[in-house]
Order: C-alpha cells, then sequence, then structure tokens
C-alpha cells in the first residue's frame, strides 16, 4: 500500500513587514490580477484596441470577481446562515455570538464566473463598443491564469481541503485540523504561531500531530491543472486563427477549466451547499455541470460557423 508523504503543512500567514502583513492569498490575489492587466494590454495591442479602455475593463474585472465570488458562495453555499446575518455578506465581520473581524472567508468561482460574464457584457456594449464574445473569448485568458494564483492562495489558507487519503500526495494541514483557539487550548501556549510550530517540533506534543490526517491537496491538483487551461488558451489564441472563431476560446475554457472542477470535486471535502437535497453529486459538480454544456454549445456553434468572427 502506497502511504501519504509525512509533510505537514503549517504556513505563516503572510509576509510580516514589522508594521504590516502581506498575507498570502491577498498577495496571490494582487499577482493574479496584475499578470492579468498584462496580458490584456498585449492582446488590446494585437488588436489595436485602445489601452485607455483596459483601465476600465480591469476595474470591471475586479469589482465583478469579488462581488461575484462573495455572492456565489453565499447563494450557493451558505445561504441558511447568512439569511440571517445580512450585513455579514459585505462586511468582513462576525456579529454573533460575539464581534470579531473575520474577513471574506467565503469566495465560490462559479459565482465570479457569472458575474464576469454579466459584466463583460456592460462593458462590451458600453465602453468597448464591440460584440460581447469578442472580450469574452480574449478575457478567459487571464481569467484562467488568475485562477491558477487563486488556488494557490487557497493552499496558503488550508482550505478548501480534499478528503483524507493514504496516496503519495497526501498532505496534513495542521491550520484545518486545530483552529487557533483549539491549538492555543490544546496547547496551553498563547501565541497561536508558536503554539502551531511547537506541534509540528516540540516531541510533547506528538499525540495532536497524530490527530492530523493526510489528505488531498485539492487546491496544487486544481492550480496544476489550470496551467495546463491557461497554456491551451494562450497558445491558441497567439498561434492560431482561433480568436476568429466568435465563442470559441470562450466555451472551450467553460469545457476545460469545469471539466477539471467536477473532476477534482471527487476527492475534496464537501463544502455545503445543496448537494444533501440532489444527491449523486456535490454542490460544486452541479454549478459545473451547465457551465460544462454551455461551453460545449459555443465549441460546436464556432465550429458550424467556421467564417464567423467576433
Amino acid at each position: 500500500m502506497t502511504h501519504a508523504l509525512n509533510i505537514v503543512w503549517n504556513p505563516s500567514e503572510g509576509i510580516d513587514l514589522g508594521f504590516f502583513m502581506i498575507r498570502y492569498y491577498s498577495l496571490m490575489f494582487v499577482i493574479a490580477f496584475g499578470l492579468g492587466w498584462f496580458l490584456m494590454k498585449k492582446i488590446f495591442e494585437r488588436e489595436n484596441e485602445s489601452i485607455d479602455k483596459l483601465d476600465s475593463l480591469f476595474v470591471w474585472t475586479v469589482l465583478a470577481t469579488l462581488i461575484g465570488a462573495r455572492l456565489g458562495h453565499v447563494l450557493f453555499y451558505d445561504w441558511e446562515y447568512f439569511r440571517n446575518h445580512l450585513l455579514e455578506i459585505f462586511l468582513p465581520f462576525r456579529f454573533e455570538p460575539k464581534f470579531e473581524f473575520t474577513g471574506f472567508q467565503g469566495l465560490a468561482s462559479h459565482g465570479a464566473a457569472i458575474a464576469i460574464i454579466i459584466a463583460m457584457y456592460y462593458y462590451s456594449k458600453m465602453i468597448l463598443k464591440r460584440p460581447l464574445l469578442w472580450i469574452l473569448d480574449r478575457v478567459v485568458i487571464p481569467v484562467a491564469s488568475g485562477a491558477i494564483f487563486v488556488r494557490l492562495g487557497n493552499f496558503m489558507n488550508s482550505e478548501i481541503i480534499g478528503n483524507e487519503t493514504t496516496s503519495a500526495f497526501g498532505i496534513r494541514f495542521l491550520h484545518d485540523q486545530f483552529s487557533k483557539n483549539e491549538v492555543v487550548n490544546a496547547t496551553q501556549i498563547g501565541n497561536p504561531k508558536e503554539a502551531y510550530n511547537a506541534i509540528v517540533h516540540d516531541p510533547k506534543f506528538a499525540d495532536l500531530l497524530a490527530q492530523v490526517p493526510a489528505k488531498h491537496p485539492t487546491q496544487l491538483y486544481e492550480a496544476f491543472c489550470y496551467i495546463f487551461v491557461f497554456a491551451i488558451l494562450f497558445f491558441l489564441y497567439w498561434k492560431t486563427n482561433a480568436r476568429l472563431k466568435s465563442g470559441y476560446l470562450f466555451g472551450l475554457f467553460l469545457v476545460l477549466l469545469f471539466v477539471v472542477r467536477f473532476i477534482v470535486e471527487f476527492v475534496k471535502e464537501s463544502q455545503g451547499g445543496f448537494e444533501n437535497e440532489l444527491g449523486y453529486f456535490s454542490t460544486g459538480q452541479w454549478l459545473s455541470i451547465p457551465f460544462i454544456i454551455i461551453g460545449l454549445f459555443f465549441i460546436i456553434r464556432a465550429h458550424r460557423n467556421p467564417l464567423a468572427t467576433s
């Protein structure tokens, strides 16, 4: 039998500058949006499109991603909670049982995808003055690259964890097993960072370390696969005439990315939502199916109308 590698994942929260903490999750978002802006700049230059319109595209995409991802989590995964805590949807605080800063702990990629499509519709009509599929065929390239870094951010945060495994890919997520309060109480060490380190390195806490199971690093599985999704779209846009087939790259993006998501969900811990009511698949899988079908539609449409241009 293959056994999991004895890797205990105990990351720091971020880069401590003394006066300010740069959290890794936030840093991954900054990299994702920054790289996205650079890629779209190159695309706009190739298409002889005004760079002045790029700033608006950047703002629209950032807002759509964050708002859509947040609403997606609220509506698809945790509505039973947020229906009674409406202020917490857009405020990074929890008011019960006590007031505390939590940050935005729930972001759903399906919600972000829907919001980006809606935002691109208005952007194409109001600012770009081009067909919707023209911008969708191109914006999916930086979106695919961004998905890589978002999943790396999830890995740094020890969130969206996979099921327990004995395979060689398993990683022991210490922060997933013990919250900050739990690790402080268990070790009687007041500083959570020091408490986590003590569990890893101090033999007297070996029993606590033994409680941490190896789980699939599903964030890394997705990030690795998204590299290929990005590479395929990038190659087709720059090296072939795929960009001239209206809707083809957009459809291919939907199929590739959400097929990856659908497959990885098989080894991912439940994120909640409506999966118990529908059965068979997880909430993430049920949400992925419509995107895959829509993507297939645009791929078939593009092949049936090869002369159609975006």
